[in-house]
């Protein structure tokens, strides 16, 4: 009797366990009755009828891809090499399993395309000063193509951008030349500056001619200031006429 027993207890048991189910909570379950969708279940504990259900779980926790590294040419023909790196996660399960065959290869590949497609459009300056406008119209481009698989692509960034190194010197005397420029532009501009000041100073003592007096005596204090062995004062010829006479001999 024993002998009966044991085997048709081992069989039982071994059919309970294939029909018990446990999905966890960040996982569903997409079950199909005889090859035709039912819908998908979870989180939880269910139970599949043997031989006639079959369970693929999906996992709706945000994947974080890599794209690998690819040589493109930007829309001003510069070689560059970009990398990125693609989030997205399963918002619908069934979706995800019946209409694409792996939605994870799928959104992969479609990235790689969509991201050599994305930077042909744009040019070296707006893929360096303003990689987010990029970032944002690879999501959309993406966005677009895996939504009828129920994938959400929830950001892309492009993370490096490695250019040609006669790339790198041409732009690095570019911004060498550029520095320079703006120093000599603001050297101008303050020589500019100064020499107004200096127009409105003389019309000012031109107006006043005592001004210039003053002026005369506060560099004379400038002039004994300093340490020097000899100082000469240059003295005004109008202080001298009284002594020379009239006629100035």
């Amino acid at each position: 009797m024993m002998e009966i027993l044991a085997p048709l207890v081992v069989f039982v048991i071994g059919v309970l366990g294939s029909m018990i189910r446990v999905v966890r909570e960040y996982e569903r379950g997409v079950i199909f009755r005889l090859g035709r969708l039912i819908g998908a279940k979870g989180p939880g504990v269910f139970i599949l009828l043997p031989v006639v259900d079959k369970m693929v779980k999906v996992d709706l926790r945000v994947v974080t891809m890599d794209v690998p590294r690819q040589e493109m040419m930007t829309r001003d023909n510069v070689p560059v090499t970009v990398d990125a790196v693609i989030y997205f996660r399963v918002m619908n399960p069934g979706d995800a399993i019946v209409r694409v065959e792996n939605f994870v290869r799928a959104t992969s590949m479609y990235a790689q395309t969509s991201l050599r497609s994305v930077i042909g459009q744009h040019e070296l300056d707006d893929l360096l000063a303003r990689r987010e406008k990029v970032n944002q119209q690879l999501q959309q481009q993406l966005d677009e193509v895996t939504e009828p698989w129920g994938i959400k692509v929830t950001a892309v960034e492009v993370r490096d951008v490695a250019l040609p190194e006669g790339m790198k010197r041409a732009m690095a005397r570019q911004a060498e030349m550029e520095r320079e420029r703006r120093a000599k532009v603001i050297n101008a501009e303050g020589e500019f500056q100064a020499a107004e000041k200096l127009v409105q100073a003389a019309a000012q003592i031109a107006t006043q001619p005592i001004a210039l007096q003053l002026r005369y005596l506060q560099a004379l204090t400038e002039i004994a200031s300093e340490n020097n062995s000899t100082t000469q004062f240059p003295i005004p010829i109008d202080l001298l006429r009284p002594v020379l006479g009239k006629d100035g001999k």
